[in-house]
């Protein structure tokens, strides 16, 4: 495994870590106030960092350990995650992605930004309020220069031993008359797995007193006998401070069971001596106080930017070289170790070992061909077993029962891979909280983005295509949705607006909601505007639906000016040509003063189903179970008739509308009889409840879901396709286009409409 291979693993490991970062910020900013949660956040960073040290990536390292020391001290309880702490958090998570990118594709981030960030942040760490936004930025500081350092000491092994002085800059000397201390620190492997960092101790060491300290690297192996995950390091500390020895203990309190820990009372003029061993190591000047919540003296903006510059300089140089090494060896054995990915995908940190389960990555061709044969094994399974019970009329053969047995290994075969394919809408849904987030600050109002339905899964063709229907969806609903703070106020509203994205499986199609509690459409200002660009006559009778779908006509807008957000009339175009592109439909419905929901249906390319299957005019569907509320067998009394076609079933004292599969989609030209068949009581989207009358009742099976858009082309009233155990195709009903077509319209026309609309 080459170097370019173990980079490509950390990206795409990185990608998890800002997932699990912007989860765990998202939950702290509801008010989830888990240990585990924030050790989670800061774990994400901590890894980010020590990979992208390892590989140079020195803009990602210094934005990484600004960000890091700030959550530290969210972690240590020495700052509240409060709203407003929260907000320079996220808004630093999506720096931190971007630099993430920038590392792996090339270009350039906003550096005003990222400067002004790290200003708040450090700010938030010393317990400040950050700096305003709209301060003039100054230009990125630069590292603050380091005089070289002699030549080093090189061990018989080929090593260099380095030692850092964490010596205070202008401070008083170690030979003040105060208490001394000689501590030994060794880290064991378990401290690193639980999220502890030696320099994160170390610095709360520095905060007692005056110190020097020496990194002792003899322990250090060859290459080839090198753990990725041990520790080798330790660390020898002189300290004066007049807090005690508990009070030096105490710094290791959380820590002292994962490592070797010895503090030694040193008497008066000692400490010099001690911290002058003669140790094969070169001092290197290093000031821990700049990363001290509370420094001894303000210094210069442009000191103190220099400072913490060098400071960061030297950690990351720290941290690289370690993490180099530890890179270096997880290729080595990659050569030649079936675990070669597991120790490429150890070069960020050992704790994300506890942090997540194992996975591996595979080509989505390969998932896709095993999925292909795993249909075939079905199929031909079946046949087969069809075959053996009509030549046994028995049915107790040993070869009947080792088929019984194929049947139950090729059902969990199929479930097993098609859980392969379907993946949840998550990752989609997090991305659209920065999305929320960057313009409700352009358009200055306080949103709230609340998401259910994470874990619906749906193909993953489906899930690559959503994201852009739903970036203009979001910038819509908090754009025109939702109104300003004080206007919201004005109309007794809570003056943070929410929009809600919602997820779930119906009718074997997946259903994605999104809605606001803004003001609405303003159907009077959508009429006019659409007279005005000739889109209706000015006499034109609409109903409120029909007003509602012109904003997905292209160049329509109703903004007064045009701006970065809104104004050209392109948005709700591209997701009426997007949804139309992946065979769905999309509805409005909005209320003055209210809100709007906006609802995407979309049809699974392939997913697994629990269906009810049915028999309809010598015809064999299968009905969505999530639709079915109960079935029953209709009584003569029960049916009554409403107008020339239309008939009622009473279902307990209240009437339901009776509609036929069969003529619906013009499997027969006659009504049925309903005693003569089942009533299947359904749920559809926004149509309440109709009682779906078949012929009969085959039974209730879990099927494969085929899409006919990409196989075939799209059928009026059947949403997609599935092969049966017995390898006959049958038809999955889709239950709201047939309730639709029931209040009057033709299948083709209510398509047609669902289309446009």
């Amino acid at each position: 495994m080459d170097m370019n291979e173990i980079k490509e693993i950390f990206f795409q490991e990185c990608e998890e870590q800002l997932a699990e970062l912007e989860s765990g910020l998202l939950r702290l900013n509801d008010g989830d106030r888990d240990p585990e949660t924030v050790n989670a956040v800061f774990r994400a960073v901590h890894s980010i960092k020590g990979g992208a040290g390892a590989f140079g990536l020195d803009d990602l390292v210094s934005f990484a350990h600004v960000f890091e020391t700030t959550l530290d001290c969210v972690r240590s309880n020495k700052l509240e995650p409060n709203p407003d702490v929260l907000k320079v958090m996220l808004k630093s998570a999506d720096v931190l992605a971007d630099l993430t990118n920038v590392a792996r594709d090339g270009g350039s981030v906003d550096q005003a930004r990222s400067l002004q960030l790290i200003r708040e942040l450090e700010a938030l760490a010393k317990g400040e309020a950050p700096p305003a936004a709209a301060a003039p930025v100054a230009a990125a500081p630069k590292a603050a220069p380091v005089a070289a350092a002699p030549a080093p000491v090189v061990s018989d092994d080929g090593f260099v031993p380095v030692a850092f002085s964490f010596d205070d800059f202008g401070g008083d000397d170690l030979s003040a008359d105060l208490p001394a201390y000689d501590v030994v620190f060794k880290p064991k492997s378990e401290l690193y797995t639980k999220g502890n960092e030696a320099t994160l101790l170390l610095r709360d060491l520095s905060r007692l007193g005056e110190m020097s300290i020496h990194c002792n690297m003899d322990s250090l192996p060859s290459l080839d006998l090198m753990d990725p995950e041990a520790a080798y390091f330790s660390w020898k500390v002189s300290i004066k401070t007049d807090k005690g020895e508990d009070a030096v203990r105490s710094v290791f309190e959380f820590a002292e069971w994962d490592c070797d820990l010895e503090v030694t009372a040193l008497e008066t003029g000692e400490v010099a001596e001690a911290a002058g061993d003669d140790l094969p190591m070169q001092p290197v000047p290093f000031d821990l106080s700049a990363l001290d919540d509370e420094p001894d003296a303000p210094l210069g903006v442009v000191e103190e930017e220099e400072q913490i510059a060098a400071v960061q300089q030297a950690v990351a140089a720290a941290e690289a070289a370690s993490n180099v090494v530890q890179m270096a060896a997880s290729a080595s054995r990659a050569a030649t170790s079936d675990k070669s990915a597991a120790a490429a995908a150890a070069q960020n940190n050992a704790q994300q070992a506890s942090a997540a389960a194992p996975t591996i990555r595979v080509d989505l061709d390969r998932v896709d061909r095993l999925i292909n044969l795993v249909g075939e094994l079905v199929i031909n399974q079946a046949m087969l077993s069809q075959s053996v019970i009509e030549n046994d009329s028995n049915g107790v053969s040993s070869i009947n029962m080792g088929l019984e047995e194929l049947q139950q290994l090729t059902r969990e075969i199929q479930d097993s891979v098609m859980a392969i394919r379907a993946q949840p809408v998550k990752p989609v849904f997090q991305r659209m909280a920065r999305t929320v987030r960057e313009i409700a600050d352009i358009t200055g109002k306080s949103v709230r983005l609340v998401t259910e339905g994470e874990n619906t899964e749906v193909d993953k063709t489906v899930i690559d295509k959503l994201a852009e229907p739903l970036t203009h969806m979001i910038r819509n609903a908090v754009d025109h949705g939702l109104e300003m703070p004080e206007k919201r106020i004005a109309a007794g509203k809570n003056a943070e607006g929410t929009v809600k994205l919602t997820a779930k499986h119906r009718s074997g199609r997946i259903v994605i909601e999104l809605s606001d509690d803004g003001a609405g459409i303003n159907r009077e200002k959508v009429r006019q505007k659409a007279i005005d660009n000739d889109l209706i006559a000015a006499d034109a009778n609409l109903s409120d639906e029909e007003i509602d779908n012109l904003i997905f006509h292209a160049g329509f807008s109703t903004a007064d000016k045009v701006s970065d957000l809104s104004g050209r009339g392109v948005g709700m175009d591209v997701v009426k040509r997007s949804i139309q592109a992946l065979g769905g439909r999309i509805n409005i419905s909005s209320k003055p003063g209210q809100g709007s929901v906006f609802t995407m249906s979309l049809p699974l390319t392939l997913a697994v189903l629990d269906g009810m299957v049915v028999t309809v005019a010598g015809q064999t569907l299968v009905v969505p179970l999530t639709a079915i509320v109960e079935t029953l067998q209709p009584d003569a009394a029960a049916i009554h008739s409403f107008g020339a076609t239309q008939r009622l079933i009473s279902i307990r004292n209240s009437f339901c509308p009776l509609v036929d599969v069969g003529r619906i989609l013009n499997f027969r030209a006659t009504q049925a009889n309903p005693v003569e068949g089942v009533a299947l009581l359904v749920e559809s989207e926004g149509g309440g409840q109709r009682a779906l009358m078949v012929d009969a009742i085959q039974g209730q099976r879990q099927v494969v879901i085929k899409s006919l858009e990409a196989n075939y082309t799209h059928v009026p009233g059947i949403a997609a396709a599935t092969i049966l155990g017995d390898g006959r195709v049958a038809l999955i009903l889709d239950v709201d286009a047939v309730v639709s077509a029931s209040r009057g319209q033709s299948l083709h026309t209510e398509t047609s409409l669902a289309a446009a609309g």
